[in-house]
């Protein structure tokens, strides 16, 4: 298992940032690493810290403005090579449909509850892992 997993997270919201870090906690499961969390509030930051590689998971804010989670989800699986796995925050459940668009591979709404979020973080962990190993 690799020292650490890191994930991006994209939000304009400092409290939605906070709220995935607490819901993850150091470890999201027992069986994966531990995780760090690169913040990013701009598209501009989360496409440059992309660009640079070492990113295992995303967690992409669909409420975020001016460039919402879902155009940015579906723009990154176009434009970046190796795209690591996104888990899309949504506003509501009826988003499902609007995260699948965005080629989001998970979706939890807003706001977060730990227990979903920290599953749905660890099954993406786990499959960006095993594929790395």
């Amino acid at each position: 298992m690799q020292p650490t997993a890191t994930v991006l997270v994209y939000s304009d919201d400092a409290n939605t940032r906070e709220q995935v870090r607490l819901a993850s906690g150091r470890r999201p499961a027992a069986d994966v690493p531990p995780v760090e969390f690169i913040e990013c509030a701009t598209l501009p930051a989360v496409l440059k810290r992309l660009e640079e590689g070492g990113v295992d998971v995303c967690v992409l804010d669909g409420e975020t403005v001016p460039a919402g989670g879902m155009g940015v989800c579906r723009q990154i699986k176009d434009e970046i090579f190796d795209c690591p796995p996104v888990l899309l925050l949504i506003g509501r459940p009826q988003d499902a449909w609007l995260a699948t668009w965005s080629r989001a591979e998970a979706a939890v709404t807003l706001p977060v509850d730990p227990v979903d979020f920290a599953a749905a973080l660890a099954t993406l962990l786990r499959g960006r892992l095993s594929v790395g190993a």
